[in-house]
Formats: structure tokens, sequence, C-alpha cells
């Protein structure tokens, strides 16, 4: 009898252990808090980013359902910063980082914003890689350039960067005078490329002129050497002044003022004259035409003197070599002195030539800016467009004074410059 207990115990021991064994499976296959401790999932920290669904929103709490893991909330100021004005609904799902893992309502806090944050920085990284343009609005200036703003995260655009169109032209490079005309770009949208973005230092770095060089090369392209053009002084500088024109071939009316192109006229090619002070020959808003004479990458290089009759071309119809000249001194260097015979044509009466006819005399003894002098030809040079010159001595005056009054002016020029020429050899 007891032996048959005994084996009767025995297999109640083994329903018992199958059974419990059973209910462990279906605990561990259907226990939410096994789902959290198996070892496929680990449960998230301070800092990670999740993604949940809103399953509730008050004026100053988000709920989201996240999943496995619980509910988490966002709470006030988070929500606003995070969405960026952008409205939310039930069932949309967003991500937030996780600040705290229990708080003391007992869900799992989150932030909107820091998790936006790094998308932006993800979405400026690749922009930034792929070179794509972004338009982005003009937030405030300093003397340095521009404050700009792409997906909430603030950044700088250079005065060194500003397209050639926008760069501020300042006559002494004074800081104040560029704040102020950079001020007007306050509040406008500007089509700009990153070029350089760090998440860690939050530095932010765009420039216009990377982003419109594309668009002015497929327009300069279609531009040719010798191409006259129309348009407009929209900056004198020291070194010359900037034109503003439309491209051959577009009409003025539809073309936008940013899809302008911009030329350099050089000091040297605004007139045949000789100029100290671009602002003498030309001012900002004057209209123009001049002559395409360069095109390299994206600078274009104009001349209106191209355009203007060459003074020097016919030079040798009014000076010969030896002719004593009435000049005008203009400027004094140290390599000589500038003289204008009038408007358009100017010699250069070398320090050299000078110490020799008058030794030693210095210079500014002999001749003072302003003041008008007689002047020998020493030398004619049209396609360099040079004339040298000397101080005339009182022979040479006399000289011109003995010779014949009844002269013919119909007289060969060759003929009389060769004599000239001779005559100049001897008083070497």
């Amino acid at each position: 009898m007891k032996n048959i207990l005994d084996k009767l115990a025995s297999e109640v021991d083994k329903i018992d252990e199958s059974q419990i064994s059973h209910k462990e499976e279906e605990s561990k296959d259907t226990s939410p808090m096994a789902n959290l401790i198996s070892d496929d999932l680990v449960f998230p920290k301070i800092g990670d980013v999740v993604k949940g669904k809103v399953i509730g929103i008050t004026s100053s709490e988000l709920y989201l359902d996240l999943g496995n893991f619980g509910t988490g909330i966002v709470i006030g100021k988070e929500i606003k910063d995070g969405m960026g004005g952008g409205k939310l609904k039930i069932g949309d799902e967003i991500s937030a980082t996780i600040i705290d893992l229990e708080n003391e309502k007992g869900y799992i806090e989150l932030s909107v914003r820091e998790a936006s944050h790094e998308k932006a920085w993800d979405d400026i990284e690749s922009k930034r890689d792929t070179q794509e343009k972004v338009s982005t609005r003009i937030s405030g200036v300093n003397k340095g350039g521009l404050m700009v703003e792409i997906n909430g995260i603030s950044g700088f655009l250079p005065v060194s960067q500003l397209s050639s169109k926008n760069y501020p032209r300042v006559e002494d490079g004074d800081k104040n005078k560029i704040l102020n005309l950079l001020k007007r770009f306050t509040g406008q949208e500007m089509i700009v490329r990153i070029i350089d973005a760090d998440r860690e230092t939050e530095k932010l770095i765009v420039s216009e002129k990377a982003a419109q060089s594309e668009k002015d090369k497929e327009s300069i392209s279609k531009l040719s050497l010798g191409d006259v053009i129309e348009g407009e002084v929209s900056g004198v500088v020291d070194f010359g002044a900037f034109i503003k024109f439309i491209a051959p071939g577009k009409n003025a009316e539809t073309v936008r003022e940013e899809d302008r192109l911009e030329g350099l006229v050089h000091i040297s090619e605004l007139a045949w004259q000789l100029i100290e002070n671009p602002r003498d020959i030309v001012k900002v808003g004057d209209r123009v035409k001049a002559k395409i004479i360069g095109i390299d990458n994206e600078k274009i290089s104009l001349s209106i003197r191209a355009l203007q009759k060459d003074p020097w071309s016919e030079i040798e119809k009014n000076y010969a070599i030896g002719d004593i000249v009435s000049g005008t001194v203009k400027k004094i260097n140290h390599f000589g002195a500038f003289v204008y015979l009038n408007k358009d044509i100017h010699g250069l009466a070398h320090i050299s030539e000078m110490s020799e006819t008058y030794p030693g005399k210095n210079i500014d003894e002999l001749i003072k800016v302003g003041e008008v002098y007689d002047w020998k030809i020493l030398s004619i040079e049209p396609r360099d467009h040079r004339m040298g010159l000397v101080l005339a001595s009182k022979k040479d005056k006399t000289k011109a004074k003995d010779e014949p009054k009844n002269k013919s002016k119909d007289e060969p020029k060759k003929e009389k410059t060769e004599k000239a020429t001779k005559e100049n050899k001897k008083t070497k």
C-alpha cells in the first residue's frame, strides 16, 4: 500500500511541475515586465532619443505612448520650443529626448526641444555636405556681417561671403558706415549655402556668394569679350566703379534685381586721362555703357574708355618731339612729376631728366603742384599713352622763339619729328 501511495505522490509532483513550468512560459510570453527585462530589449537611458505616438494633449502637457517603455510626458515650454509653433494632433508620431526616467507623476519625462535640436543639426550637416541651397531670414546685423537662422539654429554670414551685388562698398572701410549699409538686409530672405557647421561648438557659417556663383556662372557663360553692355553704376571705390547690368538678350522688365550681373571698371578704364579719384568721373546711379574686356570665372572686367575715341591715336598731329608746350603739374612723387597738357594728354617729367638738365636742384625747388610751366617734349609713345617731358630751359625757350614764324603749318610731321629728335640728342 505504501508503495502505491509513494508512486501516486510522485505522479502528482510531476503534474504540478509541468503546470508551473507551463505557467512560467505563459508569463514569459505575455507579461510586460518580462518583456522589459528580456535580453532582446534594452531600456533607454537619459539623453536617448525615442519615438512616441501622441495619446493626449492639454494646454500644458503632451502625452506620448512609448510602447513597451510606458507613457512619456512633455511639459510646458518644451512643447512650444520643440515644435516651432507647429500643431500636433492625436496619433502623430514624434521624436523626443529622455530627460528623466521617472518624474514625480511616474511618467518618463521628455524634451521635444532637445530632440528637435539634434534633428535640426542632422539636417544642417546634410545640407552642408550636399551643398544644397537654403533660404534664410536675416535676423540681425553687426559690423562683421549678418545674423541668420536655419532650422532654429543661429548662424552667421560674414561680409566677405556676401555676393558682389550686396557687398557694402565703403570708400574708407569705415565699419560704422558698413554697419548702416548692412542694416537694410534685416528681415529679408536670402539664398545661401552652408560652408561650415560644427554641432559641438554650435558654429554655423553660411555664404551668399557660394549660393549665387552657380547662377552667375551660367549667365556669365553667355557673355563674350567685346560685348557692349548698358547698366547703372552701383558703387564707386578708390580703385574703380561697379556696374550692374542685364546680360545681353534678357528682358529688363522681367529680370529680377538679384539676377543682374555686376562688373568692375578699373580706374584705368574709366577714361583716357590720368585719374586720381574715380568719383570725379562717375557717381552711383549714373547710366553708362561699357565694353567687356575680361571674364575670369565670376569676375567681369569692363571698360568705359574702350568705347571712346583714343585721344592718343592722333597725338602726332598736335605734338612732336622737341616741341615746347605748356602744361600743369598735377602730381609729384619720388620718380617725377605728372604734367597735363590738356584734359586727355599727360606726360611724365622723370626725376633723372630733371636732374640732368638742372644739376644740384631738387624737383620740389623747380616746380609746384598746380602751377603751369613750359615743357620740352622728349619722347612720344602713342601706343602706350606715354610722353616724356623735361622742364624747358631758357635756351629751349629762346630757340623756340627764334624759329621762323612763317614756317608752314603743313610741314610733314615726320620731318619735324626727325629734326626735333636730332636736337634732343645734341642737348644730351
